[in-house]
């Protein structure tokens, strides 16, 4: 599957990913520097045993991602969520957040992330639970449920 968004393509799914794309994509990200060529291989595979992903591409470039590890039941967790550094300010991560709530939207999402992305997350509608330099923020989306009038 994949849709527009603001001119980028926004595909679903977690085979077929190249593993020089996520590397420049953690490069970017500040997450890794040079590695050997073999090891190379295990962005592919991180792909591939996640539970959902999305990337974000502009024409041959992909300059945004995420993926997740879920349950598909009850919890997910956001593993890794990064756009490109010449692509930030333009919605393309609270669009991928969005994407993933809606996979679980009454499920509990967790985004282990660090302390100067806490209000990125909270936009996206999570809450703060743990407030040291690296913590958890959460969406649960059973208060999201309740709200929505879904759930008593």
């Amino acid at each position: 599957m994949y849709q527009y968004f603001h001119g980028f393509i926004i595909r679903e799914g977690t085979d077929g990913v190249p593993s020089e794309h996520v590397h420049d994509l953690f490069k970017n990200a500040g997450w890794t520097g040079e590695i050997p060529e073999w090891q190379k291989e295990k962005y592919t595979l991180m792909f591939q045993h996640s539970t959902w992903a999305f990337t974000v591409w502009k024409e041959e470039q992909m300059i945004g991602m995420v993926r997740v590890i879920s349950d598909r039941v009850m919890a997910a967790t956001i593993m890794d969520l990064i756009v490109h550094s010449d692509f930030r300010g333009k919605g393309i991560g609270q669009k991928l957040i969005a994407l993933c709530v809606q996979k679980l939207p009454h499920g509990d999402w967790f985004a282990n992330t660090a302390a100067d992305r806490f209000s990125f997350y909270e936009q996206c509608g999570f809450e703060v639970k743990d407030l040291t330099d690296n913590g958890t923020c959460v969406y649960h989306g059973y208060i999201q449920a309740r709200k929505d009038g879904h759930r008593p």
